[in-house]
């Protein structure tokens, strides 16, 4: 019997080539039977068609998966496992059209990223960046000028009410913050639950102290909030996106900011990644940057590697994978050919 062959892409892989999410995770594939991977090469930025034709599951990180990938007749991939929640890196409707499967890991993400978006609010709340420059200046004087925002009775606005965004509210109830979620797919029932009111985007804008952004990319999402809605935000207000970077106007981001319309913004991420050294936002002392990484720690990577894995081994014993993102191609004849349940 042929081997079922898996390709991994190398960007999880750090500096002394080691995984990032260490060597656990992948002796789950090591120990099934009749399968066979092996890391694709370095700086790969596309999953190519020959990716598709040689591999039965594609391990994926950032690489694009573009509809050209499952473009050609002799077709073998079956799945593409994506390393995260989100999967706008990858063509669904195409995978779809084609009987390829994609799954993504849900699970891992809420907890490391809620605490992410709080650790944002908590350190633009105290002035974290600017008490950290006064005190290497040597400048203790300036401290009284940088007065911080208390948390009790403000507002915390969730663009997003999904599981990263019902996460967010559920920590952020310890604060004593009032809550807000704008996510029209929501059930109001729910948020109302875990103690958050469920209103219109541009009533989040104008009420709340701190705006989360924690919602999925697509092509509802996209330039989402713009000029208009950043215009609603009070002058105190912190913007806080942890999402993706598109989802945000970031032109009309940096002019609100270099304005001092609103107090200033956390951004993990941004339209463009890596992105350029000359962005004007990276030199605003408003702003506290990370490299699409802060959520990244040994409990997530391991998480999301382990569900990752999952998938690919469940597509090798024919079956569904627990957290697949385009459940129509189920129906396509080349699934139901190998899909045993």
């Amino acid at each position: 019997m042929e081997k079922f062959k898996v390709g991994v892409t190398s960007d999880i892989l750090n500096a002394r080539g080691e995984p990032a999410f260490g060597p656990e995770p992948l002796k789950l594939l090591d120990q099934t039977r009749n399968l066979q991977w092996e890391w694709l090469p370095k700086g790969l930025r596309e999953i190519t068609a020959e990716h598709a034709a040689a591999y039965d599951a594609l391990y994926v990180n950032s690489p694009r998966v573009p509809a050209a990938t499952v473009a050609r007749a002799d077709l073998r991939l079956k799945l593409v496992s994506r390393h995260g929640v989100g999967y706008d890196s990858v063509d669904v409707d195409a995978m779809t059209k084609a009987g390829v499967l994609v799954a993504n890991t849900p699970n891992a993400v809420p907890r490391p990223v809620a605490t992410i978006a709080l650790t944002f609010v908590l350190a633009l709340a105290h002035r974290l960046m600017a008490k950290d420059r006064i005190t290497r200046e040597g400048n203790w004087p300036a401290r009284l000028e940088l007065m911080g925002t208390g948390l009790t009775g403000r507002t915390l606005g969730v663009i997003g009410a999904g599981r990263i965004g019902k996460e967010l509210l559920r920590l952020a109830k310890n604060f004593d913050l009032k809550l807000l979620a704008a996510d029209p797919y929501a059930e109001t029932l729910e948020l109302n639950y875990i103690g958050a009111r469920h209103v219109p985007l541009d009533e989040l804008m104008r009420e709340s102290d701190f705006v989360v952004v924690a919602c999925l990319l697509n092509e509802e999402t996209r330039g989402l909030v713009g000029a208009k809605a950043l215009a609603l935000m009070k002058p105190t207000a912190y913007f806080i996106n942890v999402a993706r970077g598109p989802i945000v106007d970031e032109k009309a981001l940096y002019e609100t900011l270099a304005a001092g319309r609103i107090a200033g913004a956390g951004l993990d991420v941004f339209e463009q990644e890596p992105t350029p050294a000359d962005n004007p936002i990276l030199k605003l002392d408003n702003v506290i940057v990370a490299p699409h990484a802060l959520c990244w720690t040994d409990e997530l990577f391991g998480n999301i590697a382990r569900t990752a894995i999952g998938a690919v081994r469940a597509v090798h014993a024919g079956r569904r994978p627990e957290f697949l993102v385009n459940p129509g191609a189920l129906a396509h004849a080349r699934v139901r050919a190998w899909l045993k349940t």
